[in-house]
């Protein structure tokens, strides 16, 4: 596993590329080499400063927000074929920047967000209701009118770094459709594929200053949350930082939309097929060494089952590949960094101490010298008031528990500080629709189906999970201001 440097440009603001005006440097990493791959510039305050006056100008004096929805659609419809022609790339910047599988890259971090991109641009654009009338009113005179929804102002979007290229499009397309100017702050362990997002602008005639791309970490997104320039956040992180966003953007009466952590649980009714059930199980902590806040990391399995469940989940946890990620026979590739695997190995080395005990994995891969890896763990006898079930790990680490009944699944399950996701099975689909509604969680996949990305359904959370939702029409509405205009009938 080798990694050339990659060539890249530095801040993209108002239409064009900029060195920026500090010293600073955010170095990338290769997650599975430890090899840096390229360098791009740390914005500082004055060029946050910068970009966020570029947005202000666009959105106040320029065309994009004045654009009928259509015109906007042409421009977007562009991007949407310039991401398509560079698919390819952005699969192998993925894999070297994100430390994706490949097939991790080639769909959900490159093909769904191009999926969902086109979809606001052919579906929910062209039929989205923009201005609708007001029912007539009775009284002092007889009044009418229209409901206008107008874009909400200049938005910045700050965004992770598990999955960034979907991370970046769930935001910029509706932000872009609604006719909102962005600046897009990327996590500072994956800028490259955000910087990419201002050559396709380029590409596809977005006007100077609709779209800027800055990069940097802490002090970057502090700036661009407090800016009084900036009417709108949308924050995608952790739920500790994405409390002070929140707090941050409520100094200038900011609009916040938080999608943040999770701890969801996938419940095995004791009626269910445990062949079928088994992709689900697996796929709930491994996918992407874990990396994921929709994850199905907590496996609730009534106690009929449990033992037969936990025999095929370690059996099959063995031939579980880790190791290169630009290998198609990897199954699992690296953690983000050192940093994050640390925090991974420290909340499983709490779990051995409340009384848990590993089934499988907990450790290094002993065959990887090089690379932030860790192997798929399973922990079993787990009580969830314990950490390992109540914390998120963003690691490879699914925990089993017991259930004797539904309402004890249900409890179990709700009894958490998160609700984004949830997964229910049954042979009977009515049941598992039952214990479905009783979930305090965003989204819920019953049997398998629709796999949770649909990009017409929304997307977001209950309680520390976050605030507002993405994905389609929802993910548009929260991107929109709404404003009555009423007048008499004469």
């Amino acid at each position: 596993m080798t990694s050339t440097p990659l060539a890249t440009r530095g801040l993209f603001i108002d239409g064009a590329w900029s060195d920026g005006t500090g010293d600073a440097a955010v170095t990338v990493v290769n997650p599975a080499t430890e090899e840096v791959i390229a360098e791009v510039p740390e914005a500082t305050p004055a060029d946050i400063d910068t970009a966020v006056t570029a947005a202000r100008r666009a959105f106040d004096d320029g065309p994009w927000p004045r654009m009928k929805p259509a015109e906007r659609g042409r421009i977007l419809a562009a991007m949407a074929e310039e991401l398509n022609r560079r698919r390819a790339e952005l699969v192998e910047l993925n894999i070297r920047e994100a430390g994706s599988t490949r097939m991790i890259a080639e769909m959900l971090q490159v093909g769904t967000p191009i999926d969902h991109f086109t979809d606001m641009v052919d579906r929910v654009l062209p039929g989205f209701a923009f201005q609708e009338p007001v029912a007539p009113i009775f009284g002092n005179g007889i009044g009418q009118g229209v409901v206008v929804r107008e874009p909400y102002g200049v938005a910045a979007l700050i965004t992770a770094f598990n999955f960034p290229f979907l991370l970046n499009l769930a935001k910029l397309a509706p932000a872009l459709a609604a006719g909102c100017t962005a600046v897009l702050k990327p996590s500072p362990y994956t800028p490259l594929e955000a910087l990419i997002l201002g050559e396709i602008a380029e590409a596809a005639g977005l006007p100077p200053g609709v779209l800027n791309v800055v990069t940097g970490d802490v002090a970057a997104g502090e700036a661009l949350t407090r800016h009084p320039g900036v009417d709108l956040i949308s924050f995608t992180g952790s739920d500790t930082i994405g409390r002070k966003v929140y707090a941050q953007g409520a100094e200038t009466m900011k609009k916040v939309v938080l999608e943040l952590g999770g701890k969801s649980a996938n419940i095995i009714l004791d009626d269910a097929d445990l062949d079928t059930v088994m992709e689900s199980v697996l796929a709930g902590f491994i996918t992407h060494a874990g990396q994921g806040c929709a994850l199905l990391t907590r496996i609730l399995v009534h106690e009929s089952l449990h033992d037969d469940l936990v025999a095929r989940i370690v059996g099959a946890l063995g031939f579980i590949s880790v190791g290169d990620p630009a290998d198609p026979t990897t199954l699992m590739g690296p953690l983000i960094r050192d940093v994050q695997r640390q925090r991974v190995e420290a909340l499983i080395a709490s779990g051995v101490e409340d009384g848990a005990q590993i089934a499988f994995g907990g450790k290094r891969p002993e065959h990887l010298d090089r690379g932030f890896f860790l192997e798929p763990t399973l922990f079993v006898g787990v009580d969830n008031a314990m950490r390992i079930a109540q914390e998120e790990f963003f690691g490879p680490v699914g925990v089993v528990i017991p259930f004797r009944d539904d309402d004890q699944a249900v409890r179990i399950a709700n009894d958490s500080r998160y609700g984004l996701a949830g997964g229910v099975w049954s042979a009977d689909p009515q049941r598992a629709a039952a214990v479905a509604h009783r979930l305090r969680t965003g989204m819920v996949v019953i049997n398998g189906g629709g796999g949770g990305l649909n990009p017409a359904a929304p997307f977001g959370g209950y309680k520390y999970s976050g605030i507002g939702r993405e994905f389609g029409a929802y993910g548009l509405s929260e991107f929109l201001q709404h404003k009555a205009l009423q007048w008499p009938v004469r």
